[in-house]
């Protein structure tokens, strides 16, 4: 008798234990994120969490190799990435439910934390200048856009050998912020976060130097299609949503 009851009891908290994780995994998505977002997005999963009680677990990289992890199998809802390229290839390759939607223009900026540097094109071909970072050019758009400036600006050549690759803006940023890379090229979130907006100064780098950094969103095509997906989806293209992309240096065209 006794067994049996323990028995009952052992079984009870089990089902609440089981009830529970996947009333927890049922009020989750899991958004894979391009590292230029990475402060944005917790503003934007911040206000839609107060909104709906959906939680979002977000993961930063770069589109790149986020790209990667969906066509392996990672089990992300959303993708959302620094160009169109990555989301196009995985709606064409079949991974996505909808085609790839801008959710938001990107900016470049150059931008240093050390003292004495004024940061423009023309300081990096100073030979105090040692190391200028950039995201890789190969998986990260902010990089590639930063390249196809330098070759603009027909400075290339004369700096290539200067340049520090970051994995992705993240950690391009850590290059410039430690001191690392006396300057470099990133996106224009990072200036407008609280903690850095005062610390070192930068430069917008005009627009026709490179081509636009159109930021784009996919859903990842799954078995079961969360209706709590697609409620981020829509909240990411909300007022409310667009202002914060905008608080951060974003260019957005959504109402």
């Amino acid at each position: 008798m006794v067994k049996h009851i323990q028995k009952s009891i052992a079984l009870f908290f089990l089902i609440v234990f089981i009830s529970g994780c996947n009333k927890k995994q049922d009020s989750q998505i899991t958004i894979a994120v391009a590292a230029n977002m990475q402060f944005a997005i917790k503003e934007i999963s911040k206000v839609f969490t107060e909104k709906t009680g959906i939680v979002c677990d977000i993961i930063i990289g770069s589109s790149g190799k986020l790209t990667a992890q969906i066509k392996e199998g990672a089990p992300y809802d959303i993708l959302m990435s620094a160009d169109m390229k990555y989301p196009e290839n995985l709606y064409n390759e079949g991974f996505t439910t909808n085609p790839p939607k801008i959710y938001a223009h990107g900016k470049l900026i150059l931008w240093s934390t050390t003292k004495a540097i004024n940061p423009d094109i023309q300081t990096l071909l100073q030979p105090e200048i040692k190391h200028i970072a950039i995201a890789n050019p190969t998986t990260a758009p902010y990089g590639k856009a930063a390249i196809s400036t330098l070759k603009h600006q027909k400075v290339y050549d004369q700096i290539k050998d200067k340049l520090v690759y970051g994995e992705s803006i993240a950690q391009t940023n850590q290059f410039i912020i430690s001191g690392a890379a006396q300057v470099g090229f990133t996106s224009a979130s990072i200036v407008h976060t609280t903690q850095m907006k005062n610390k070192g100064s930068w430069i917008s780098i005009p627009e026709n130097t490179y081509t636009p950094i159109s930021q784009g969103v996919v859903i990842i095509k799954k078995k079961e299609r969360s209706h709590k997906t697609l409620q981020f989806y829509d909240f990411l293209f909300s007022h409310s949503s667009q202002e914060i992309l905008k608080n951060f240096g974003y260019i957005v065209t959504q109402k």
